[in-house]
């Protein structure tokens, strides 16, 4: 039988773990995740959130280790995400609580996703509602990271439902951070930040400071993915700081694949002028990592360089796959350069240092070119890009 766990005297986890989760959007999860949904128990048995839909029998199972279901009175949904609401009409149907509240937005994705006959009302932006003893305030936080995204603090218990603010896809036995490995909980939070909120940074900087102009400092912080979080709330908080600014570190992350080892070797060289320019350094070759981890690193970085062969008069496809990926990411502030090897036709390379451009990349070094194999005179090239791009970074990062 599936347990609930005791968060408060009053408050209950009752998600589902998923471990696994290895693909969640072309982001690679691999300590899986969890689904997280929360039972309020007061005059009012409230539920914040339900679970992916395949994991509906793990939630209800939790809900019966405490209470018969049929005594929920609300479900709070509060992001429609299918991650989170996909047992949402199936939670209705058995559980048929009095009311179902989501964002203004919320209900139009809900009815849009699961169908317009769904009851779902909307609670209205800094409302709140009376469920006994204590109160649920409701907070939208637009674009953290969906347009119809709320989170809904329990007001007397000071417990804060960030939905997937402060969020991360880890699945262990440990529900607490404190219980749980911080050395993976902090890569896995990095890493979730980076390729899934980045895009919204200068959202998490505005949400941040109306949290803190409202006066809200919970003392628990239950999202919908990974831990809760109760000893390390300053951290993580300061670590949103930071990724949001961004705060970047002397780093720079090269990025390449390989055909015949010839951008290998030329990535190897670009390396040495880096490490001769004094910065930190972090390799991708695309051949055996993931487009995601790559990501995590390129959040804290001042700089990237890219390294291409060219197949088919084009990018090489793992390259052009991360280029896209990153696009979409929007990280700001970046300073690189290319390079890249090629049979007879160079003109992919010139294209790879155009993508850099268009994601607002300052190029600060002519990209290198290399038919076949690099010559020693090409690795002397590839040494300036190398030190050129971490002068420019020191410069930046002063």
């Amino acid at each position: 039988m599936m347990h609930a766990i005791k968060i408060t005297d009053k408050i209950y986890w009752v998600g589902a773990l998923d471990w696994n989760l290895r693909d969640f959007h072309g982001y690679s999860t691999n300590h899986g995740t969890t689904y997280n949904a929360y039972l309020i128990l007061d005059k009012k048995t409230v539920l914040i959130d339900t679970v992916k839909a395949p994991f509906y029998e793990e939630m209800l199972a939790r809900i019966k280790s405490i209470i018969d279901p049929k005594k929920i009175d609300i479900i709070i949904s509060n992001h429609a995400e299918m991650d989170h609401s996909g047992s949402l009409p199936r939670a209705i149907k058995d559980f048929e609580p009095e009311k179902v509240y989501a964002s203004t937005l919320g209900v139009q994705n809900l009815k849009a996703q699961l169908g317009q006959d769904l009851p779902v009302e909307a609670v209205a932006n800094g409302s709140t509602l009376e469920i006994g003893e204590d109160s649920l305030t409701f907070l939208e936080s637009r674009m953290l990271h969906w347009p119809d995204s709320m989170v809904c603090l329990l007001n007397k218990a000071n417990v804060l439902f960030s939905n997937d603010i402060f969020g991360m896809h880890y699945c262990s036995t440990a529900r607490f951070e404190k219980d749980a490995n911080r050395e993976d909980w902090i890569y896995e939070f990095h890493k979730y930040y980076a390729n899934i909120v980045m895009p919204y940074s200068k959202v998490v900087s505005a949400f941040l400071k109306t949290v803190a102009q409202k006066g809200i400092a919970p003392k628990t912080i239950c999202p919908d993915h990974g831990l809760i979080w109760q000893e390390s709330i300053k951290d993580i908080v300061e670590m949103y700081h930071d990724f949001a600014l961004p705060k970047n570190k002397k780093k720079v992350v090269l990025v390449y694949d390989t055909m015949w080892g010839s951008t290998q070797k030329m990535a190897a060289a670009v390396v040495d002028g880096l490490v001769q320019a004094g910065v930190e350094v972090e390799q991708f070759s695309l051949h055996s990592e993931h487009r995601s981890d790559v990501v995590a690193e390129v959040l804290n970085s001042a700089g990237v360089i890219f390294g291409t062969p060219v197949m088919n008069l084009e990018i090489f496809p793992s390259l052009a796959d991360t280029m896209t990926y990153l696009k979409g990411l929007k990280k700001e502030g970046l300073v690189g350069a290319a390079f890249g090897s090629y049979g007879w036709a160079p003109s992919a390379i010139d294209n790879l240092e155009k993508m850099m451009k268009d994601m607002k990349i300052e190029i600060v070094a002519p990209n290198v070119k290399c038919q076949f194999v690099p010559t020693e005179q090409k690795l002397k090239e590839c040494f300036e890009l190398g030190l050129a791009v971490g002068k420019k970074v020191l410069e930046i990062t002063k």
